[in-house]
Order: structure tokens, then C-alpha cells, then sequence
């Protein structure tokens, strides 16, 4: 322990001090939550973690440049803490610089070679570089440590699947479950994983049985219904301030923001899996256009600050309406300054494309601050977007929450394009849809189409997409398969699973039609 940390966990009025400043940080509040840090670091500039709070702190601010500058003289505190560094290496990552978040997980694996908790952070963001085999050498170097680690015999079953060695990677698999693996994560993770191995197998019974058992075994870690439940509610407001509207609103919006406030911005959304990140891929290789990679500036920024409290529909709709001009420009500064953390200087005046599946949902709101934004819905055989969203391993958060059960996978694709399907009758923004078989199907066609309503022009390099998407970190749970060259071999999956989907087929049939997919 370091002489200034002692001094300060010494004494109960500067540990008041250093609570008092957590408590702001984790209630949201930021700029407190820095003047008290400041504080705390000019008293105690020897403590790691109080710099590293500092830099949260400075983050949540937007202040990255400060945020930069704690994190670093954290890291350089940081000793042999390996725990420390790996957070560290979480929030590099969150801000979306790849390099210092790599340099993290490579030091804290270095000054804990024995821990295999390190090795295992490290694998899992090498595999994300597409290291596979730098990857595998961190996880044999963990199985040297404990042959039976539970974390570390789950990623190699991993590797051995992005290997495509699948009949080795579902034996591992077995052997793992077979053992009962103490590791919570570990139990759900592996029979998912087993799911998706057994899947590409083509055994697709014993795919659907295993996913079952994993998603059961979710339920287990976690209040779920209380997740449904703030999930149904926040539905409730959303579809109440849709119905509210008034025909006009959207135009008359766009009319009172004054011509060229802002860059050029574009939204891609549509239900997750509906082909939207293979869509931004395309797009994103036009060097007039900038993709952002589901980040998180418009629920920070936007959605964080028009808190829709209200039960009734007009009054929810009058909240959005009456907003003041001062406080909906500083909500554009703040979003675009947050979306730009990660791009650096722009040179030229690209369009900037904001690909998001899940807050397709509050696309009202969108309009309200940027009602000039271009939208792109990208579509996909609602089938196809069940079975797909059934297949995802991710964050158990409200939205994917629905993605437990085929029923409610079904109810969320219904909540969502319930509301694309109203949005889209109005009038006074621009929209365009995408059908990702067309997509698959003639990419050149499609992805000039969908460029060209951006008024951008066609780009040789679009068609080799993949080449691109192969040299960035990409941070959708797709980003392995768009680096791929485009293929047909996901178009009508759902066929394999049609006997567990048959029950809910006619829950679908609406979206079938309105999106022109046969029945």
C-alpha cells in the first residue's frame, strides 16, 4: 500500500471525502464528482485509484482529454495492481482507443503472469483483433496455470469454433457442462455456445435443447421479470408518445431548425439482426461517409435528458414539442461531441452515420433534435431476425432480456417495428429502407442505392467492404461475420427451426406483408 493511500484510509474524515466523491460518480454526477476528485488527487497524488475515479469522472463529463490524462497516471501508479489495469483496459475500451485499452490487458497480464484472469482478459480482446492465435497462446499459457479453469476451457472451446473446428469445439463444450462449471457466467456461456457449435454442425434439435437449458440457466443469476417489466413500461411511453404526435410535428420541427445546424447525419436502424452492421460496413468504406459502431452518445446524451415521466400521451408528446432551443443545441453539442471521441480531427465534411438497431425505438426523439437527419431502416425476414436474435450470447440488459424466451424475442420485434411502421406515415423526414436479401443479393445494386440516397456517390471499394471492416475493431456482436466476404447462407434459417417457431408464425404475418416477405 502506498504512504499516501495509507494516510488517507487513516483517517475518517478523508475517507468521508473519497466516499462522498464515489457517490457522485456513481449517481451520474459528474462535474461534482471531478471538482471532488481534484481535490482528493492534489492530497493523495500517490493513490491509482483515486486518478482512475478522477478519469470516470472526467469521462462522464465529456472532458476525454482529461479523462486521457488520469487514466494515465493511473496506469503508471498502477504497480502490479493486475486488477486495476484490467479496469483500466475496460474503460480505454468503452472510450473506444483500442491501442491504450491492448497496452492495459498486455501489462496487467505481465505483471500477473500467474493470473489467469489477466491472460484471459488479454485472450478475450486479442480474439477481438482478430489475433486468433496470439488469442490461443494467452489461453494454453492459462490452461498451463490450472488445466481446469473453467474460464479459460470455455474460450478455448471458443477459439476452436472461430477456428471452424466445431466437432472439437462441442466435445470440449461437453466435457466442460459434464463437470458442472462453478463459474456462473461459465454454465450459461458454454450450453449457449454448444448451441451455436451444434447449430453450424446442422444438428439443429440438439442446438435448440442447448440454448434452452443456457437461457434457463440465465434466469437463475438474475430477477428477469423485474428487467420485463421496465422493459414493458418504458414500451408503454414510447408507443403513448407515438400516438400523440401530431401530423405536422416532425415538419414543422425541421423547418424551425435553422439550415446547416450541424453536420450531415444519418441514422441506421431496424430490429438487431437485421443486417445493419454489414449494411454500415459497406457504407463506412465510402471515404466521404463516417460510421460510429453502436455507440452509446445518444442514450448518454439525448435520451438521458428528456426524461419522459408523464402517463399521459399528450403530455409526454408536449414535453417533446416545447423543448427550448438552448437546451436542444446543447444536446446536439454534447452528442456529437461524445460520438466524435473516437474519430479525431475530420477533414472535409463527411456524413456521419450513427448505426444503432435498439434505439430504432425512440426515433421520435432522434427527429425532435435532429430532424434533418437522414434514416436508413434496414429489414430482414422477421423469421430470420427471431431466430437470429434467439442465437445471440450478450449483456443481460431490459432490451435483451426479451431474447430468453421465442415469445418474447417476437413481442420486442413487434414493440420496435410497431413503431417504424407508425413513424413511417408521417411526413417531413427522409427515410429510405434496406432488405438485407437484396443486400446479399446484388450488393452493388443495393449499397448504391442506399449511398446515393445519402447524395454521396458510389465507391469502387464498397464492393470489397470486408477489407475494410477486417482492419478495425469492431464492436457489434456481428463483428467476426462482416469481415467475411457477403453470402446467402443466412437467408431463411428460420426454416431449420420452423417447428419451434411454428406457434408464433401468425404473430408475424402484419410485418411479413408490410415489409414484402412472403407469409
Amino acid at each position: 500500500m502506498s504512504a499516501d493511500r495509507a494516510k488517507l484510509l487513516s483517517s475518517p474524515r478523508e475517507a468521508a471525502r473519497w466516499r462522498e466523491a464515489q457517490e457522485h460518480l456513481l449517481r451520474g454526477r459528474h462535474a461534482a464528482a471531478q471538482k471532488q476528485y481534484r481535490g482528493l488527487v492534489r492530497d493523495y497524488p500517490g493513490v491509482a485509484e483515486l486518478w482512475f475515479e478522477l478519469g470516470n469522472s472526467a469521462a462522464g463529463e465529456l472532458d476525454f482529454p482529461a479523462a486521457n490524462q488520469a487514466y494515465s497516471r493511473a496506469r503508471e501508479l498502477a504497480g502490479d495492481n493486475a486488477a486495476l489495469l484490467s479496469l483500466l483496459g475496460q474503460q480505454y475500451q468503452t472510450l473506444r482507443q483500442a491501442d491504450d485499452a491492448r497496452r492495459c490487458y498486455e501489462q496487467a497480464a505481465g505483471v500477473a503472469p500467474r493470473s489467469i484472469d489477466s491472460r484471459i482478459n488479454l485472450a478475450v480482446w486479442l480474439e477481438k483483433e482478430r489475433r486468433v492465435e496470439e488469442a490461443w497462446d494467452q489461453t494454453q499459457a492459462a490452461l498451463e496455470i490450472d488445466p481446469r479453469d473453467d474460464q479459460a476451457r470455455y474460450f478455448q472451446a471458443f477459439l476452436l469454433h472461430r477456428r471452424h473446428q466445431n466437432e472439437e469445439a462441442a466435445e470440449e463444450l461437453r466435457n466442460l457442462i459434464k463437470g458442472g462449471p462453478r463459474y456462473p457466467y461459465v454454465k450459461y456461456a458454454s450450453r449457449h455456445l454448444l448451441g451455436v457449435v451444434c447449430d453450424q454442425l446442422g444438428d439443429f434439435d440438439e442446438a435448440m435443447r442447448w440454448l434452452l437449458e443456457a437461457k434457463q440457466e440465465i434466469r437463475t443469476l438474475t430477477d428477469t421479470k423485474v428487467l420485463e417489466r421496465g422493459y414493458d413500461e418504458g414500451v408503454r411511453l414510447r408507443h403513448r408518445l407515438l400516438d400523440s404526435f401530431k401530423p405536422d410535428a416532425i415538419r414543422r420541427w425541421r423547418e424551425g431548425t435553422p439550415e446547416g445546424d450541424g453536420p450531415r447525419l444519418a441514422f441506421l436502424g431496424g430490429h438487431p439482426r437485421s443486417g445493419t452492421t454489414l449494411l454500415e460496413q459497406v457504407l463506412d468504406a465510402n471515404p466521404d461517409l463516417l460510421a460510429f459502431d453502436e455507440p452509446v452518445a445518444f442514450n448518454q446524451e439525448i435520451t438521458s435528458r428528456i426524461p419522459l415521466a408523464s402517463t399521459q400521451g399528450d403530455a409526454l408528446f408536449r414535453q417533446l414539442d416545447l423543448l427550448p432551443p438552448a437546451k436542444l443545441g446543447e444536446m446536439r453539442q454534447r452528442y456529437l461531441k461524445s460520438l466524435l471521441r473516437e474519430a479525431g480531427e475530420l477533414e472535409g465534411s463527411p456524413v456521419l452515420l450513427d448505426k444503432n438497431p435498439s434505439p430504432t425505438a425512440s426515433l421520435g426523439i432522434w427527429l425532435r433534435v435532429f430532424p434533418a437527419m437522414k434514416v436508413i431502416i434496414a429489414l430482414r425476414d422477421p423469421r430470420d431476425v427471431i431466430t437470429s436474435c434467439f442465437f445471440m450470447n450478450v449483456m443481460l440488459n431490459s432490451t435483451n432480456v426479451n431474447f430468453l424466451s421465442l415469445e418474447r424475442t417476437v413481442k420486442h420485434y413487434r414493440d420496435l417495428m410497431d413503431i417504424w411502421l407508425r413513424l413511417r406515415e408521417f411526413e417531413g423526414f427522409d427515410w429510405i429502407e434496406s432488405r438485407y436479401e437484396d443486400l446479399v443479393g446484388d450488393l452493388d445494386k443495393e449499397g448504391r442505392r442506399v449511398t446515393e440516397f445519402l447524395n454521396l456517390d458510389w465507391h469502387a471499394g464498397q464492393s470489397q467492404f470486408h477489407e475494410t471492416a477486417s482492419q478495425k475493431l469492431l464492436y457489434a456482436p456481428t463483428y467476426h461475420d462482416v469481415t467475411q466476404k457477403v453470402h446467402r447462407r443466412a437467408v431463411g434459417r428460420w426454416e431449420n427451426y420452423r417447428k419451434y417457431l411454428e406457434p408464433l408464425l401468425p404473430a408475424l404475418d402484419t410485418y411479413c406483408r408490410a415489409f414484402g416477405y412472403s407469409p
